[in-house]
């Protein structure tokens, strides 16, 4: 007896999945602005810490926390989309939905800007 749903196995699902999440990028990059205001984030960000002269596990936490923030905003555009299809007629729980989404982009956003800033200010203040 096998467990999980029936389909494509092994190699192939893997195949498969990786082009549904290239198609998921791809529209996110088309229909969600503040998706391609954070990969310019996420540019800007790689460049520099080219430049910036920090250790290899705080280039690491820089890069990551920047990276958190991009799939927190997948995540809430994902969600938004949802709750988009199910209907544009106010509801309690759907604009619930599209504020905790809301609000984890944000804590993602601050955490990234708080852990920016102590690692710049303990080289540069």
């Amino acid at each position: 007896m096998s467990s999980g749903k029936p389909g494509n196995t092994g190699i192939k699902r893997v195949i498969k999945a990786t082009g549904y999440s290239i198609q998921g990028l791809k529209a996110a990059f088309k229909h969600e602005a503040a998706i391609r205001q954070e990969l310019c984030l996420l540019v800007i960000a790689i460049g520099l810490l080219c430049w910036l002269d920090v250790t290899v596990v705080e280039r690491i936490i820089m890069l990551g926390v920047v990276v958190l923030v991009l799939i927190v905003e997948l995540i809430n555009s994902a969600i938004e989309a949802v709750v988009d299809r199910v209907g544009v007629e106010h509801h309690e729980l759907s604009g619930r939905a599209k504020d905790i989404g809301s609000a984890a982009v944000l804590v993602a956003l601050t955490f990234a800007g708080f852990s920016w800033a102590y690692i710049l200010l303990s080289y540069y203040w």
